[in-house]
Order: structure tokens, then C-alpha cells, then sequence
């Protein structure tokens, strides 16, 4: 599977690249003084500096009894490294848009998974399949 690559409007630089690396532990690729790229579980998200930018108001689904925030993005994990992420990030005392459960329990497409907002709003969410052959099984 190729890596995706998604570019997101920040207003404050210094802070978003704070979070991304000290909280998710992405890793910097290139950068300058108004954009730096990250190694997001292998895929590439870059963040672009708009001093005039808005954060915008997270808005919500609802969607098997949670709030889910729209629009979202991240990325689907091992199993292990889903774990893994859920740990650290309780242990960073992230705030939690949805706390981390397993959807789907014994059914096809169980699955688990966490919704997070960053420090501009944009909200994230992480999951693992059980199985991950069933990721678009109905």
C-alpha cells in the first residue's frame, strides 16, 4: 500500500510541531521556516503555517452512540502498535474526544479504536482491525 500524504492549514507552527512530535512521536522529514513534513506511521502529513487562519470548531456525528468529530483523519495500526499508541497517549494525559473500546466486539470487523483533537481542533482517529482482511467488509 502506498503511503498517503495530507497538507493541513496551523496557525501556530511552533506548538502543532511540538504535539506531532512529542506527543505522536512523528519524526521530521523537511521543513522550512512556514511548513515542516512528518513520518505519520509511515505516511506523510505536512503542516503549512497561516498566521490568518481560523481554528475551526470541531463538529460531531453521532455514530453508535459517540460524538464522532468530523472531519477526521489518522491511521489504521497494527493491533500491537494501536495498544502501544493508547497507552502513551493515556500516559501523556492526552484528552480523549472518544476513549479508546473496541468497536464491532466478535463481530466482522471488530476493531479498536480513539478519536483526539490536536491544538488547532483537527481531530484524529486511530484504529486496529482484529482482523485487518475484514477492513472493508460490510
Amino acid at each position: 500500500m502506498n503511503p498517503f500524504h495530507l497538507a493541513i492549514p496551523v496557525k501556530d507552527l511552533k506548538v502543532m510541531r511540538a504535539f506531532y512530535k512529542d506527543i505522536l512521536g512523528c519524526t521530521e522529514g523537511r521543513n522550512s521556516e512556514h511548513w515542516v513534513d512528518f513520518n505519520l506511521f509511515g505516511h506523510q502529513l505536512v503542516i503549512h503555517q497561516k498566521s490568518d487562519f481560523k481554528v475551526p470548531k470541531p463538529l460531531s456525528n453521532p455514530v453508535d452512540g459517540h460524538d464522532v468529530p468530523i472531519p477526521h483523519f489518522g491511521v489504521v495500526l497494527d493491533w500491537d502498535v494501536w495498544t502501544q499508541l493508547a497507552d502513551d497517549l493515556k500516559e501523556k494525559q492526552v484528552e480523549f474526544v472518544i476513549d479508546p473500546y473496541i468497536r464491532f466486539e466478535g463481530q466482522v470487523g471488530e476493531q479498536a479504536t480513539l478519536f483526539f483533537l490536536d491544538p488547532e481542533n483537527n481531530a484524529l482517529e486511530f484504529k486496529a482491525f482484529k482482523n485487518i482482511d475484514q477492513l472493508f467488509e460490510k
